[in-house]
Parts: structure tokens; C-alpha cells; sequence
């Protein structure tokens, strides 16, 4: 039996207006994500959406746009570290023109091949993918035939989508994962 996701990413933080690469540093939402994810949940709501369970990355950003979606759709949130952002090492909380200036070489190399790429203290994107397609593998055991969301990050959610939707791989990174936004994907 398939699982129907309902992914989520979270609601925007000041680092992402700032351009600031948040990774797993810890931002909370800012007024506007605060605002994105009661209105997600209130669109989550409206469409019909039930879920079965709700699996969220424990960062604070996440948590926070969890929260009101837990409470209006009635679901327990369960945080689980294998959904959080990829780490981003010693980019974590630098704006992406400051990254370009202190690691010119490794930075050209994350643009233009982001899965042979070394990010400096960080976590390689095979790595990402091995604890999300784990926590994924884990949801289609314990929840065939549910309905199951997932409050996630940009690159734990594109490799979702890599993965269910047949997108290349090798565009991870520009897969678009708006803000507070949602989308199903069924996985078989």
C-alpha cells in the first residue's frame, strides 16, 4: 500500500529574507512565518487535509510552523532529526556573498556540482540523502495506506521529490520548496 506525504517546508525566518545560509543553525520564523505557517494551516485545513501522523524536523523553524498545523488538524507532532536541513559546516548564519568571498573554490564547486562538493565542516548531499530516504523507507513500514506529513527543509524535501517524482537528481538545489507552502507526493 502506497503512503500519500504531505510535505511541508517551514515558514520564513529572517535568514532567508537576509540570504543568510541557515543549514542547522537554529533561526526561529520571523513575523511572516510566524503568519505562513497559521495560514498554511488554515489551507491545509480548508482543502480537507487529514493526516495520520506528522513527522517534523526538530530545528525551531520547523517546529514552529508544525505547531499550528498540529493543533488545527488535530495530530501529534513527532520530531525526527533524519528530516532536519543539511549542515552546512562553517556557512551556517554567513550570507551567501560572504561564502563566496572566504571559499571561492569550494563555494564554485557547491554551484556547479553539488554532489561532489566538500562543504567545509559540513555534511555532503549523500549523506542528506541517506538519513532522509531512511526516515522515508521508515514511514512507508509504519504507515501504508495513511496519510502522513512531513515539516521539513528545502533540501530534505527537494531529495523527496528526487526520489517520488522522477526530478534529476543533479538539480537538487534549485528544485523549488517555497516557504510554507505544501504539496502531496505518493510514494509507492
Amino acid at each position: 500500500m502506497s503512503v500519500r506525504l504531505v510535505l511541508m517546508r517551514h515558514g520564513r525566518t529572517a535568514w532567508n529574507v537576509e540570504g543568510r545560509y541557515q543549514g542547522q543553525a537554529d533561526p526561529p520564523l520571523d513575523a511572516r512565518g510566524r503568519a505562513q505557517a497559521v495560514a498554511l494551516a488554515l489551507d491545509l485545513q480548508r482543502a480537507g487535509v487529514r493526516l495520520d501522523a506528522l513527522y517534523v524536523s526538530p530545528l525551531l523553524r520547523a517546529r514552529q510552523t508544525a505547531l499550528p498545523v498540529a493543533a488545527r488538524l488535530g495530530v501529534r507532532p513527532v520530531y525526527d532529526p533524519r528530516w532536519m536541513e543539511i549542515h552546512l559546516g562553517q556557512w551556517q548564519g554567513l550570507p551567501v556573498t560572504v561564502i563566496r568571498q572566504r571559499y571561492p573554490a569550494a563555494f564554485a564547486r557547491w554551484e556547479a556540482d553539488p554532489w561532489g562538493a566538500t562543504i567545509p565542516g559540513g555534511e555532503g548531499l549523500c549523506q542528506v540523502q541517506q538519513r532522509v530516504y531512511a526516515a522515508l523507507d521508515a514511514l512507508r513500514a509504519r504507515h501504508a495506506g495513511q496519510t502522513v506529513g512531513v515539516v521539513a527543509h528545502h533540501i530534505p524535501l527537494a531529495l523527496t521529490k528526487v526520489r517520488y517524482q522522477g526530478l534529476p537528481a543533479c538539480q537538487v538545489r534549485r528544485i523549488a520548496v517555497p516557504n510554507a507552502r505544501w504539496e502531496v507526493v505518493t510514494v509507492p
